[in-house]
């Protein structure tokens, strides 16, 4: 058997956190009187270590990646699958266990990993290159596909520092994919960029794999790039492996996952765009035409979102929208609280607002729900992933064959057949 691309054993990161002072990092004007006061105390400078919460984000972590093989990491917020990209880059090393990779490695991990502000697009192409260990020949035969592929011609002799998000994604892509790694590890940076560029860098990823034999490694939320890219999938859980086998058992394990949560979700952690004026705070759920667990609804049910909204001065025309998107990032349906609920002015303080979806024919899988807050002075607060939910298979889905569909929505159809005359 060949050896593996990647090999991992017993892998374990340990974090500190500090208690008590609230401070967010350890300064040395800090650990020089708290060292002299050990010091007073004992007699010697090593005794004990800072106090602090020993936090493992990774803990026991061991699988094989072969050469060729495309690895997808799985897993809610907080299990372990940043730590593991950022350990398998070299960003960070490893507490326990140890990691062998075989080839170049090249990671995309957030937008302009890897970049340095100052420089050019075209400066930072040949520095990365450089930093693969690549001859300047080499990096020049591909520099104007990088450059195409990327879509920033004009902005080339630009200092990446003045590049938006999604530029700086595109040319991190890539750089990334078009260096001839051996190894190529990403993660879900790909979600911040258009649907189409999403498109163009699986079919990119797809052609790496299949014609140039690159073994990935990529961490997704998006479970539709999951099973359209790994053969297999590894399901971290509070930085342990809970699965490792073939990708559809996984994502259905995954899926599964989502049910054991309780229905009221804390939004302070969301990724979201904000003023300063209004934030959702919370949500919760409650089904109708079945039971739901956590997260986790039956197919063709209504929904109703709760949402708790703080308000931290006075709004005016103010309106919650609630937005269901599939695992491609395409939006399938929103509700408007303003369509039905005339809320003239918000006092500050915190209030609930609900939304409801009615009898969701959707095809059972994992989707997304986006949450936005709007006043008479525009956006308040918009969470684009707020939370997953699961839509499940039940008695009504497999009389319909719901896998039979294409698309997200089951529709109510009636056919009929008129004889020609």
């Amino acid at each position: 058997m060949a050896e593996p691309a990647i090999s991992i054993r017993n892998l374990g990161k340990l974090y500190r956190l500090r208690q008590g002072s609230g401070e967010r990092y350890t300064a040395l004007r800090d650990v020089i009187p708290q060292r002299l006061r050990k010091l007073a105390r004992s007699g010697s400078l090593s005794s004990g270590s800072l106090e602090g919460e020993e936090f493992w984000a990774l803990r026991d972590v061991s699988f094989d990646v072969q050469p060729g093989e495309v690895v997808g990491l799985v897993g809610r917020n907080g299990a372990g699958k940043s730590t593991l990209l950022k350990i398998l880059s070299r960003i960070t090393e490893p507490t326990t266990g140890r990691v062998t990779m075989q080839g170049r490695v090249a990671s995309l991990l957030e937008a302009g990993t890897g970049f340095h502000p100052e420089l050019t697009g075209r400066e930072n192409i040949m520095l990365n290159g450089a930093i693969l260990g690549m001859r300047k020949a080499e990096i020049l035969a591909r520099f104007d596909e990088i450059v195409s592929f990327a879509e920033v011609e004009r902005f080339l002799d630009t200092p990446v520092k003045r590049f938006s998000s999604g530029m700086l994604m595109r040319l991190g892509f890539s750089v990334a994919a078009h260096l001839q790694p051996d190894i190529l590890v990403v993660d879900e940076v790909l979600a911040v960029g258009d649907a189409e560029f999403q498109q163009k860098c699986m079919r990119k990823l797809d052609s790496a794999v299949t014609t140039e034999g690159v073994t990935v490694v990529f961490v997704s939320h998006n479970m539709d790039s999951v099973l359209r890219l790994a053969t297999r999938s590894v399901l971290l859980e509070a930085g342990q492996v809970k699965f490792d086998g073939g990708t559809k058992a996984c994502v259905d394990i995954y899926c599964g996952q989502l049910a054991a949560h309780g229905s009221d979700v804390d939004l302070a952690k969301a990724r979201r765009q904000s003023s300063a004026r209004g934030q959702a705070r919370m949500i919760s759920a409650s089904p109708g035409g079945g039971q739901s667990l956590g997260w986790n609804f039956p197919f063709g049910g209504d929904i109703e979102f709760h949402v708790e909204i703080e308000a931290l001065a006075l709004l005016h025309d103010v309106s919650l929208g609630v937005g269901l998107f599939a695992a491609t990032g395409t939006e399938i349906a929103s509700v408007q609280s303003s369509h039905s609920l005339n809320i003239p002015t918000l006092a500050p303080g915190r209030h609930r607002i609900s939304v409801k979806y009615s009898g969701l024919r959707l095809v059972p899988g994992v989707y997304s729900l986006g949450i936005g807050v709007q006043s008479k002075r525009g956006l308040e607060d918009y969470l684009p992933q707020a939370l997953q939910l699961a839509v499940a298979s039940n008695k009504e889905s497999a009389v319909m064959h719901t896998d039979s569909f294409c698309g997200f929505m089951v529709p109510t159809t009636r056919c009929s057949l008129t004889s020609a005359l």
